[in-house]
C-alpha cells in the first residue's frame, strides 16, 4: 500500500469503510442523473481527500522540486493514479470526472492560468478563460463529460484553492504579530519563505508553492505587493486600502534584512565549532596527541577570526538598518505633520482669518450686552407693577392662620391628656374599690366560723409544724 492511500485511510473516514471505498473507486459518473447526491458525496469525498493528502505533501508532484513535496500544488497524471492503486478495487474509475467538477467550481485552478491571471480569484466575469474555452471543445468532442466514453484523467498541475487560502489566512495572522515598523513589512522571497515556512508546518516552501502563495497574497487578498523581477514582497500598512507599490528603497531594505538573517546562522555555526575545535584540542593534549591538538587549534584560529569578521560584519549591517528604521520613522512623521498642517490651514481658512474672528466676537459681544440691557428693562418693569401693602396683608394673613393651627393644635394635645389622666384615676379608684370590697368579704367569713372548729384547726396546724 502506498504512503498516499495509507494516509487517506487513516485520516479520511470515507476511504475506512470497504463498501464506501467501493462505491468511490468504482464509476460513479452515471449517478449524475440517476443519483445526483450519491454522486455529490462521491466527488465531495474525493475532492476532500486529495486535498488534505496535497496538504500534508503526499501527492506526488515535479513542482515540488529543490523544496519538498507541494502544498499548494497537485499533479495530475499517471503517477497519481498509480498512487491511488489498490489490489482489491485497482484504479479510480471516475477521478477525471471529480478533476473536472472541481475545475469547473474553482475549487481546482491550472497553475499557468493561476500565475498568469489578473484580477481576483473572487471576481466574477463573463468573459471564459482560457482552460473554459478548451474543456467546452473536449465536452463538444465527447473526449470529457460524458458517461458512455471512458473517463479520461486531464494531466496537469492545479493549484489547491482551499490550501491556498488557509495558508494565506495562517501568514497574515503571523504578519499581523510580528510586524512593528515600516521595514518589517518587506521581504525578499528566501526572507520570507524563512519567517513563514514554519509557520505552514514545512521546513521551506517549493518554488511554485512560493509563487502560488505571493500571487495570492498580492493579487487576491490584497494583503501586499509583490514584485516578481525583484523578488520583494511589502505588506500593506495598518489601514491601507490599497497596498503601496515596491519601490527601490524597499528592494534595499529587503536586501539588507535577508542579510542580516543570514548572517546570524553562520555566527552561531562559528560559535559552535569554535566551542568543539576547543574541547578537541583540550582533549588532544590530555592524550599527548600534539599534532592532533595543533590542528585543533589552527582551525579554532581560524574559526575565531572569521567569526569576528562576520560579528563586526553584523554589527554594521545593524547599525545602517536602525538608521534606515529611524529615517523610515521620520519619513512618516514629516508626512503626517504635512497633512495635519494642511488640515489645519484648510480649517483657518474656513474661519475668514483673524479679523473676521474679531469681527464675530465684537459683535458677539454686543448681542451680549443688548440681551442684559433687555432683561434688565423687563425686571425693572415687573418689580414696579407689584402692591407691597398686599403683599404685607397675604404675609399677616398666612401667619394668622399658621397660629391658629399652633393653638388648635395644642388644645387638642392638652385635651387628650386631660383624657387620659380621668381615665387612669376612674381605673384606679375602680381597682382600689374592688380591694376594699374583697376584704370585707374575707372578715365577714371569719367572723362566722365556730369557736371550736378554730381551736381544732390550730391544733392540726401545730402538728403539722411540729
Amino acid at each position: 500500500m502506498s504512503e498516499l492511500l495509507e494516509f487517506l485511510r487513516t485520516h479520511d473516514e470515507a476511504f475506512r469503510s470497504r463498501a464506501r471505498l467501493a462505491s468511490l473507486y468504482s464509476d460513479f459518473r452515471q449517478q449524475r442523473t440517476t443519483n445526483p447526491d450519491g454522486y455529490r458525496a462521491n466527488s465531495s469525498a474525493w475532492l476532500r481527500a486529495l486535498s488534505s493528502a496535497a496538504k500534508a505533501g503526499l501527492i506526488p508532484s515535479q513542482t515540488g522540486e529543490a523544496g519538498g513535496s507541494s502544498r499548494f500544488v497537485m499533479e495530475s497524471g499517471e503517477s497519481l493514479l498509480r498512487e491511488l492503486n489498490t489490489q482489491q478495487y485497482g484504479r479510480p474509475l471516475a477521478l477525471g470526472a471529480v478533476l473536472e467538477d472541481a475545475m469547473n467550481s474553482k475549487a481546482l485552478i491550472p497553475l499557468r492560468e493561476f500565475l498568469d491571471r489578473k484580477d481576483s480569484l473572487y471576481h466574477r466575469s463573463w468573459i471564459p478563460t482560457p482552460w473554459q474555452v478548451v474543456n467546452w471543445g473536449l465536452r463538444q468532442l465527447g473526449v470529457i463529460g460524458g458517461t458512455s466514453s471512458e473517463d479520461k484523467l486531464v494531466k496537469g498541475n492545479f493549484v489547491v484553492v482551499a490550501n491556498v487560502e488557509a495558508a494565506a489566512k495562517v501568514v497574515q495572522e503571523k504578519a499581523g504579530k510580528i510586524m512593528t515598523s515600516d521595514s518589517e513589512r518587506i521581504f525578499t522571497r528566501e526572507l520570507f519563505d524563512t519567517t513563514f515556512a514554519s509557520t505552514l508546518g514545512v521546513n521551506a516552501l517549493s518554488p511554485h508553492d512560493l509563487n502560488v502563495l505571493l500571487r495570492h497574497l498580492s493579487r487576491d487578498r490584497n494583503a501586499g505587493a509583490y514584485d516578481a523581477e525583484s523578488g520583494t514582497v511589502k505588506f500593506a500598512a495598518p489601514g491601507e486600502a490599497t497596498p503601496s507599490p515596491v519601490t527601490k528603497e524597499d528592494i534595499s531594505i529587503a536586501s539588507l534584512r535577508t542579510l542580516i538573517a543570514s548572517l546570524q546562522p553562520q555566527i552561531d555555526h562559528l560559535t559552535n565549532r569554535i566551542s568543539t575545535l576547543d574541547a578537541t584540542a583540550r582533549s588532544a593534549v590530555a592524550e599527548k596527541q600534539l599534532l592532533k591538538a595543533k590542528t585543533a587549534l589552527r582551525q579554532k584560529k581560524a574559526a575565531t577570526t572569521k567569526l569576528e569578521k562576520r560579528t563586526a560584519t553584523l554589527a554594521q549591517l545593524e547599525d545602517v538598518y536602525a538608521k534606515i528604521e529611524q529615517a523610515a520613522d521620520q519619513v512618516q512623521i514629516v508626512r503626517v505633520l504635512e497633512q495635519s498642517g494642511q488640515a489645519l490651514k484648510s480649517l483657518n481658512a474656513q474661519t475668514g482669518g483673524v479679523e473676521k474672528v474679531q469681527d464675530v466676537m465684537e459683535g458677539l459681544r454686543e448681542d451680549m450686552m443688548d440681551t442684559e440691557d433687555m432683561s434688565n428693562a423687563i425686571n425693572e418693569v415687573a418689580m414696579g407693577e407689584v402692591d407691597e401693602g398686599e403683599v404685607e396683608d397675604e404675609l399677616e394673613a398666612l401667619e394668622k392662620v399658621e397660629k391658629d393651627k399652633i393653638k388648635a393644635k395644642e388644645r387638642a394635645e392638652r385635651e387628650a391628656k386631660e383624657e387620659l389622666e380621668a381615665e387612669a384615676r376612674e381605673k384606679r379608684e375602680t381597682e382600689e374599690a374592688e380591694e376594699t370590697r374583697a376584704r370585707l368579704t374575707e372578715l365577714e367569713s371569719v367572723a362566722k366560723v365556730p369557736d371550736g372548729q378554730v381551736d381544732a384547726q390550730m391544733k392540726d396546724a401545730e402538728q403539722e409544724a411540729a
